[in-house]
């Protein structure tokens, strides 16, 4: 069951005020105590002072002096010697005796909490100083009754005026945490609920205006993700209406494009020598535009099956896509070759791997032909114990720092101009799909270099 936070300060303040009150008590009581005993030693020290002014007191004004300083006798010890001064019979006998003329705290203390626990009336003895150094000591013997019913009396008024002050403390700092803390934050939340139901609309977001420090920071806090969160919210809106528009175009320019590639072939039965030098380069260009689109539709399907893992001999594989991109025209003389072993066998599924691998050599191609320059592609493979390990290098210019930071991500990713970035993206999507991963492992003016890591493994412990 949840409970407010201001309902549960009221009541964490009432106990703690309660405690604190508790712990004054203590003290208060002894006080208490110590300043009644003190009373009667006064009284009785006047009342004997009475008897020293006229030494033949009747017996009924003795009692009487006795009776209003509530002591049965009064010893006083002025000089060396000890004399009673005043006396009447005593019911009981004396249980004991406190000498509070250098009684410590906690002694004061012990004594006034063993009065409270203690209901008997008992004769108790009790010695002090007198008043205006008028002796060496005073003693009386009282009886512990009155003692502790005033002792009471004052505690359940401590008691009462502590209930008072803690209540009446604990209502103001109730009212100012629900003006200071709580409401605020509840203004945070229903900022952060509002904001939830309806992102796209600007009234959700906070407006930092808290007086509290620690406040105020957390609603600027609250202010940036807001404003991240509606800028990151508006960014995947647009890429996924871009997404939806660029898979239908890419559709229909895939079924143009097909239409064309049969035209192209009728092309290059033609005789005109021109037509004929023309049509191959024609033909490459429709098919990369095929490809293309392809590769966009194949991304931006959700519905990507899973790999169908078998043994797979990768010379086989890489062979196959040496023989495809060397048929490529590009101008300058790129060399493809493979240089894995022949007896080497991964456990991949043969059709996505020969995606991830053609993705990979095809940029690494584009990018050498980008340059104008020959260089050369080759492709490496060597078991690692428990992974087995596919390289793609290339003698080409080297990755410029904007593609690193984007090298997986669609549409960002584009290393050579006017790329869409979705080679690398579905190479490294295909092998999170093994298990595996696709990583940059160098670049730079002497080439670069792409590694495909393959684990050996199910996945299972």
């Amino acid at each position: 069951m949840l409970n407010p936070l201001s309902g549960r300060f009221l009541i964490l303040t009432t106990v703690f005020v309660m405690l604190a009150e508790v712990l004054i008590f203590v003290p208060s009581i002894a006080r208490f105590r110590e300043d009644y005993l003190l009373n009667r030693l006064e009284r009785a020290q006047i009342a004997s002072l009475a008897l020293l002014a006229d030494d033949m007191l009747s017996t009924e004004l003795e009692a009487e002096l006795l009776e209003n300083a509530g002591v049965f006798n009064v010893v006083l010890r002025r000089d060396e010697m000890r004399q009673l001064m005043l006396s009447s019979p005593i019911p009981n006998p004396i249980e004991a005796t406190y000498d509070i003329r250098n009684a410590s705290p906690f002694m004061l203390i012990g004594d006034a909490l063993h009065q409270l626990v203690t209901p008997d009336n008992r004769i108790i003895r009790v010695i002090g100083a007198p008043v205006r150094e008028a002796g060496l000591l005073i003693e009386v013997t009282i009886e512990t009754a009155p003692l502790r019913a005033a002792m009471l009396d004052y505690g359940v008024r401590i008691l009462l005026l502590s209930a008072v002050i803690s209540i009446f403390t604990a209502v103001l700092l109730f009212v100012a945490v629900r003006a200071f803390l709580v409401k605020p934050i509840k203004g945070v939340v229903g900022y952060m609920q509002r904001y939830a139901a309806a992102p796209e609309d600007a009234r959700g977001i906070i407006q930092p205006n808290a007086g509290v420090i620690e406040l105020r920071e957390a609603e600027e806090a609250l202010l940036q993700l807001q404003t991240e969160l509606t800028q990151a919210l508006k960014q995947r809106q647009r890429l996924a209406q871009l997404g939806g528009a660029v898979a239908k175009v890419s559709h229909d320019l895939r079924n143009i494009l097909t239409s064309a590639q049969l035209f192209t072939d009728r092309i290059e039965a033609s005789e005109d020598p021109l037509v004929r030098r023309l049509a191959p380069k024609l033909v490459n260009s429709i098919t990369r535009a095929v490809s293309l689109c392809e590769g966009t539709l194949a991304f931006g399907r959700a519905d990507e099956p899973a790999p169908t893992l078998t043994l797979v001999p990768l010379a086989a594989v890489t062979a196959d896509i040496v023989e495809s991109e060397s048929l490529a025209e590009t101008g300058v003389e790129v060399e493809i070759r493979s240089e894995v072993p022949a007896d080497l066998v991964v456990r991949a599924d043969p059709e996505q791997l020969f995606r991830i691998i053609m993705n990979l050599v095809r940029n690494a191609r584009q990018a050498i032909a980008a340059t104008g320059k020959s260089g050369e592609v080759v492709i490496a493979a060597r078991d690692e114990g428990s992974v087995w390990l596919i390289t793609i290098g290339d003698t080409g210019p080297g990755l410029p720092r904007q593609a690193q930071e984007n090298l997986f991500t669609p549409f960002q990713g584009g290393i050579r101009k006017g790329g869409s970035g979705l080679g690398l993206a579905i190479a490294a999507e295909l092998a999170r799909g093994h298990g595996g991963h696709v990583a940059l492992a160098s670049t730079g003016p002497q080439g670069t270099v792409f590694e495909i890591c393959l684990p050996k493994g199910d996945g299972t412990v």
